[in-house]
């Protein structure tokens, strides 16, 4: 009996077999490992880029507005003390960021640190309010950025006696 267990210990038939099906094993298993990391690198790159290009919307519709001061100009244009910019044909709106101006009529006098008197000088605040979403139409879920910026107007006051 003691002879036939070292029979078949010693008989090494079939393990070349053997080690080329592990290593084909370990090798399909890094194939698949690599497979998944850059799938999930392609879609995190493309996330990447739909939110900067959704930044990149929103501060256009920002920049947009701050161009054109007649946006800045209260009379006539802001109902409730707000204005969308982009109803006007003036401002273009390439990225179609939703943008919206709010006049802050409670603000008064010059912003700290400015540098400014206020004897003459009228203030006028603003917010600026700009949605920007990715510009890619054939993704299921779109990136979305939302920016504010605060703008003061100075507006030069008449001066008796000059």
């Amino acid at each position: 009996m003691l002879r036939k267990t070292t029979k078949i210990l010693t008989n090494e038939n079939g393990a070349a077999l053997v080690i080329a099906l592990m290593m084909m094993i370990m090798l399909t298993l890094v194939g698949l490992g690599s497979i998944f990391t850059s799938t999930f690198e392609v879609k995190l790159s493309g996330n990447k880029r739909a939110s900067t290009n959704a930044f990149y919307a929103a501060d256009s519709g920002i920049q947009v507005v701050i161009a054109n001061i007649e946006n800045f100009t209260v009379p006539g244009k802001y109902v409730d003390n707000q204005y969308d910019p982009f109803t006007d044909p003036a401002n273009p709106n390439p990225t179609k960021a939703r943008v919206m101006n709010t006049h802050i009529p409670d603000q008064y006098g010059s912003p700290r640190g400015s540098g400014f008197s206020a004897a003459h000088f009228e203030f006028l605040y603003f917010t600026i309010n700009s949605v920007g979403e990715d510009q890619i139409e054939f993704s299921p879920v779109k990136s979305a950025c939302t920016m504010e910026e605060k703008v003061v107007r100075l507006v030069p006051t008449l001066q008796g006696g000059y």
